[in-house]
């Protein structure tokens, strides 16, 4: 396991903290990149910063807070800077792009944050805040905003898991007679894609999609509101 590189402690009592809440979360995000979700232990990550557990209780109240702090670092790198100078659909494309990649880069992290509550992560829910406000603006009905961002998150998060699977996963080499439509369907995607990725082309897709059915319900939503 990977050690996280620290300042050298000076003898006697350190000027300043060795220890920070930011430098905690990143070395949390390392070890469940390296070990999961399952392998990620509060023990763990003091032998990771070179700490006694004890000593990371000063910077933080416990596990919860520490994966509070991990769901902050990845929702950083989320762009919602579209939505407030986009209309609502083009920002959620470029919010969905940057989500993806955000989390494909930290694959453990998407089962682990998409089941526990936003607590403690005040960065994430600011992330949030401008996403709905944007939305209530375009003239959403207020009701209809989480359940729209939480479909469209379902779909990016497993975009997220598919952008790191093998890109022949579905080739059906061996068994082409017995699923002819199928493998023919294989060898005309590889003949479409040329060097674009499987993965991407496929959320460009499915993101079309649910934009194109959110901007026919939006129109609904909002003259029925009105």
């Amino acid at each position: 396991m990977a050690e996280i590189d620290r300042p050298a402690r000076r003898v006697g009592r350190p000027r300043t903290a060795v220890l920070t809440r930011e430098l905690i979360a990143e070395a949390a995000l390392r070890l469940l990149d390296e070990s999961g979700a399952d392998g990620f232990t509060m023990a763990r990550l003091a032998q990771a910063l070179r700490v006694r557990p004890s000593a990371l209780y000063n910077h933080v109240d416990g596990k919860e807070d520490v994966i509070a702090g991990v769901r902050e670092l990845v929702s950083d790198r989320i762009d919602v800077s579209a939505f407030e100078t986009q209309p609502w659909d083009a920002a959620m494309r470029v919010w969905a792009h940057s989500y993806r990649v955000a989390f494909a880069a930290h694959p453990p992290t998407v089962a682990l944050l998409a089941t526990l509550p936003l607590t403690g992560a005040l960065r994430t829910m600011q992330m949030y805040d401008t996403v709905v406000a944007a939305m209530v603006r375009a003239g959403w009905p207020e009701p209809e905003v989480l359940p729209t961002i939480v479909a469209v998150e379902s779909f990016i998060l497993g975009s997220a898991l598919d952008a790191i699977a093998p890109a022949d996963m579905f080739d059906p080499s061996g068994a082409e007679d017995a699923v002819p439509a199928f493998a023919s369907a294989y060898e005309a995607r590889i003949a479409s894609l040329g060097a674009v990725p499987p993965a991407d082309a496929a959320f460009e897709t499915g993101l079309a999609a649910l934009l194109d059915g959110l901007r026919v319900r939006h129109e609904r939503v909002r003259v029925a509101a009105s």
